[in-house]
């Protein structure tokens, strides 16, 4: 065991040394993609919950067991622990004097919720930068159900708010985990600046808010599905999940949409890893358009 470990560490010292995060972080997520293929079996007439999710991820994939990782707190919607397994991430960059709060975010924090989207993409996962190894003694992550369809809803009130004003009806919403960052209608008819659409509104709150401009871990909410602008403001902004309404396709129809490239299309072309999920409260946030 001693060995294996320590060429685990070895391995993931050279890797490091060698490779780019993005190059790093897109072979994890599809390492993690290939055991959920091979290996995830989710059971039947199980609700999905945070516990599921914890579970699955520190039990069936990575093997831990449940005094690595305590749980502190648990509710439905939540669950919290404190990780004290050996890490070998965390022994490879105390050999080669790295930031394991870098390396960790922009290495395993996106294919940690590749793995979990897997199961059910409203189980987020949270991790407190805060609280992390080697300057605390645990890790402080959590696994959080987050309400789509109420994080539309907040989004859909924005767009209401913006046909109130005389604005063109498009809501949006930046949240990690239960942490609402932005909240934002489009004002390119009150402020006469056509690069002021929802989603651009709520990304410039949220990065303000949260002092950083790399969401990792954040997910953007979206009335309309975002047009190629805003699609690629996400992706620089380094959002891991888009959720929208209504599609492009949809609001063409309606005589809404100038630009006919979809977000997955933008997502695709870039070197990073976006999820994008569509369809939520579609037919409310058409409404906002007929």
């Amino acid at each position: 065991m001693g060995d294996d470990y320590e060429a685990t560490v070895r391995r993931k010292a050279e890797g490091l040394q060698r490779k780019d995060f993005r190059t790093l972080e897109a072979a994890v997520i599809e390492k993690r993609l290939r055991w959920c293929q091979d290996s995830l079996e989710l059971p039947t007439g199980v609700s999905v919950t945070p516990r599921l999710g914890y579970e699955t991820l520190l039990f069936g994939y990575l093997g831990l067991t449940e005094s690595d990782v305590p749980v502190v707190s648990e509710s439905d919607t939540n669950i919290t622990w404190l990780s004290h397994n050996r890490c070998p991430t965390l022994d490879a960059c105390a050999r080669l004097g790295l930031s394991t709060s870098v390396v960790c975010r922009a290495v395993y924090e996106k294919p940690t919720q590749v793995l979990l989207s897997q199961i059910d993409p409203e189980l987020r996962f949270v991790r407190d930068y805060g609280e992390l190894r080697p300057d605390h003694h645990h890790c402080k992550e959590m696994i959080v159900r987050l309400d789509f369809g109420g994080m539309m809803r907040l989004a859909i009130d924005e767009a209401e708010k913006s046909i109130e004003t005389g604005n063109k009806g498009y809501g949006a919403v930046v949240a990690i985990g239960e942490r609402v960052l932005g909240v934002a209608y489009d004002t390119v008819a009150i402020e006469r600046d056509p690069s002021l659409h929802a989603e651009v509104n709520a990304i410039r709150k949220a990065v303000k808010v949260y002092g950083d401009t790399d969401l990792c871990g954040a997910v953007l909410f979206s009335t309309c599905e975002p047009c190629p602008m805003c699609t690629a403001l996400a992706v620089w902004a380094n959002v891991t999940t888009i959720v929208f309404g209504a599609s492009i396709e949809q609001t063409a129809q309606l005589g809404k949409s100038r630009i006919r490239v979809n977000a997955t299309e933008i997502v695709s072309r870039s070197l990073g890893w976006t999820e994008v999920i569509g369809g939520v409260l579609a037919e409310q946030s058409l409404d906002l358009y007929r």
